[in-house]
């Protein structure tokens, strides 16, 4: 197993390594979510727990004509919103979160998606994960959403020993220069979704093999 440095300056020098190649790689990489404004990606967000992308944009390009504001999502009856948001998965809990949500945005935030973390992690349904994404592609604050792509990933870099999100992502925007925070979550997931795959890693194919490793333990075991 090639062993690499735990300082901290190798660490960054490292993950610089790796982000570079995975940029040229993931170029035009961008947002999966559907949206148009800090609303619809909040909805989004929190229909997209346990379920992919694709599906949410299907079930959005219907919703967000029919629930255009807060007071929307509020008025209509929670069994019809459950049915709305049905294929999502979660269903029941997710139109809790989602008529919760806009209930305080109106009633705390004068109808407003908040800007701030403080903020967003008081609405039903959202945590660190959501708020980064809100914040991050809405409002120009950058944050780092560790979803399982990251988390397995970053493990299996070695910067991370943990599945604990929020030391992950605190360990992360150590080593990770802010103005990349962003664009690093989606070349991982993107790398998660194509090369790095969770039940079967094609690590010959991957090019930050030599960066990785895990991919070395791989090898090794593979030649006994």
């Amino acid at each position: 197993m090639k062993k690499f440095s735990k300082s901290l300056k190798a660490e960054k020098n490292r993950m610089q390594e790796i982000i570079g190649i995975l940029k040229e790689i993931y170029s035009d990489v961008k947002i999966q979510l559907n949206y148009k404004n800090p609303l619809e990606l909040l909805i989004a967000t929190i229909l997209s727990a346990q379920c992919t992308d694709a599906r949410v944009n299907i079930v959005t390009q219907s919703l967000f004509k029919k629930y255009k504001y807060s007071v929307d999502y509020i008025n209509v009856d929670i069994e019809e919103l459950e049915q709305d948001i049905f294929s999502t998965g979660f269903y029941k809990a997710k139109a809790k979160n989602i008529k919760g949500a806009c209930q305080i945005i109106i009633d705390e935030f004068n109808g407003n998606v908040p800007d701030n973390m403080e903020d967003l992690l008081k609405l039903p349904g959202v945590g660190r994960k959501t708020a980064n994404v809100v914040l991050g592609h809405c409002f120009d604050t950058p944050g780092i959403v560790v979803d399982t792509h990251v988390t397995r990933i970053s493990n299996k870099l070695g910067f991370t020993d943990t599945q604990d999100a929020i030391k992950i992502e605190f360990k992360l925007m150590e080593i990770i220069p802010k103005e990349q925070w962003v664009m690093f979550t989606h070349y991982i997931i993107n790398h998660g979704r194509n090369t790095c795959i969770a039940r079967n890693p094609k690590c010959s194919q991957c090019a930050i093999k030599e960066l990785c490793p895990s991919n070395n333990t791989i090898n090794e075991v593979s030649k006994k």
